[in-house]
């Protein structure tokens, strides 16, 4: 844990999808993707076949990385209002009743404790900074894309994932005056080893089968979460803190209900 380090007050950092909610974020939004004109509707089916497998097996490197790929070509053309424009008008519907009961009221246990909450995911801040709201974060961390006359490029400017998680985390930290040593991380992915090793006090949440033996291992703890419940059954939560958000762009998470698909459509084209 050479990377740890001490100043200011702890906080408290979370990844998204399978730690604080019960799906992909992004993949969450595949039938309102779908019905702006933004994918088709054999790929929004696709996506709900990899929701299942992602749900019951994760994503190692190799398959975030096929993400990344995708995402620069799925994506370009993009308009970017209309993708936040879907989000806001879906994110209530959607991602509400997703929300883990456990996450929710140790986010809240975080806050009374006088900790900031920050979010880090790989999916992007037009669907992440609006999550964040939702739950009261203070940051947001997330995959950036290049936007060009209002639609994406293709291009990844950032993307945050593994190391990157770590690094962005650190500068929060120094920027905010987090003590690291102090702080506390959570996560199911073994990807994100580098974020939970930043801390003093790394939790794994749901963990997959690398994470769960290698938590073992160090004798980290080992969380169970899963009764999601909507913010609307619970009393100032929802609403309740206004986030700074410290990265935006769409993110990796989009690709991960539709890789299958685009290869299939890849080999079809020739």
């Amino acid at each position: 844990m050479d990377s740890v380090r001490s100043a200011g007050q702890p906080a408290a950092f979370f990844d998204l999808d399978k730690t604080i909610i019960a799906k992909s974020s992004v993949m969450a939004f595949g039938r309102s993707f779908y019905q702006g004109g933004l994918i088709s509707r054999r790929a929004m089916l696709k996506s709900s076949y990899a929701q299942f497998m992602y749900l019951i097996g994760g994503a190692d490197h190799d398959q975030m990385e096929r993400m990344r790929v995708y995402l620069s070509q799925m994506c370009k053309g993009w308009d970017v209002e209309q993708v936040k424009a879907i989000v806001a008008e879906t994110l209530h519907d959607l991602i509400d009743p997703l929300i883990y009961e456990e996450a929710a009221a140790l986010i809240d246990e975080h806050h009374s404790a006088g900790r900031d909450v920050v979010i880090v995911s790989s999916s992007g801040s037009e669907v992440v900074e609006p999550i964040g709201e939702l739950l009261g974060a203070d940051h947001v961390i997330a995959t950036r894309m290049v936007v060009a006359d209002g639609r994406y490029t293709g291009e990844i400017e950032y993307y945050a994932y593994g190391p990157a998680k770590a690094a962005a985390i650190a500068e929060v930290a120094a920027n905010s005056g987090y003590d690291l040593a102090s702080s506390f991380a959570y996560s199911d992915s073994a990807t994100d080893l580098p974020m939970l090793e930043e801390v003093g006090h790394p939790c794994v949440v749901n963990p997959d089968r690398a994470l769960r033996k290698e938590a073992t291992a160090r004798g980290w703890p080992i969380l169970e979460f899963n009764n999601p419940v909507s913010l609307r059954s619970r009393v100032g939560l929802a609403g309740a803190r206004t986030p700074v958000v410290a990265a935006a762009g769409l993110g990796a998470g989009v690709a991960a209900g539709l890789v299958w698909y685009a290869r299939r459509r890849a080999r079809a084209l020739g």
